[in-house]
């Protein structure tokens, strides 16, 4: 619905196995998700013990929004599995039977319990916020929140 930011906002969020938040990304309403899986990418990097942070990650779970071929293509040039279920539409081909890991597919709920974490504060819930870059900054406000609760 309508807002004080426009017609909706959505906010792109990766997350590591821990549920600690990573990278975001804010966009309109009406963009689709699978278009800001690079931008929201590019931003992580994950603490190694020694050297230098590592900036891909070796599985990504999505729902089956995710599931296009220019995704899939983006994290096989990456060396990032896939753990996106199949769409209902989508038709098999023979010969090609895909492994999907369903148990690291449950793991996804982690993600949203993190998109509620972060909802809990009000800003966040309620986009009080005019300008998306307002809310960027809220958002990873309540990031580091969420940083502190960890520690």
């Amino acid at each position: 619905g309508r807002s004080r930011g426009g017609y909706g906002t959505k906010f792109h969020l990766v997350t590591d196995s821990n549920g600690i938040p990573l990278a975001v990304e804010v966009t309109a309403g009406q963009v689709h998700e699978s278009t800001q899986l690079e931008a929201v990418m590019d931003q992580i990097a994950i603490p190694q013990p020694l050297g230098r942070p590592r900036k891909r990650p070796k599985r990504l779970a999505g729902d089956k929004g995710y599931r296009c071929q220019r995704v899939r293509d983006w994290l096989w040039k990456y060396g990032i599995k896939p753990v996106i279920p199949a769409k209902k539409n989508e038709t098999k081909k023979p010969g090609r039977e895909e492994q999907f890991d369903e148990l690291a597919y449950k793991q996804r709920s982690i993600i949203e319990n993190c998109v509620s974490w972060l909802k809990e504060c009000r800003r966040i819930a309620t986009r009080f916020e005019k300008l998306a870059l307002n809310y960027l900054a809220m958002l990873k406000l309540a990031m580091m929140e969420r940083y502190l609760r960890v520690l």
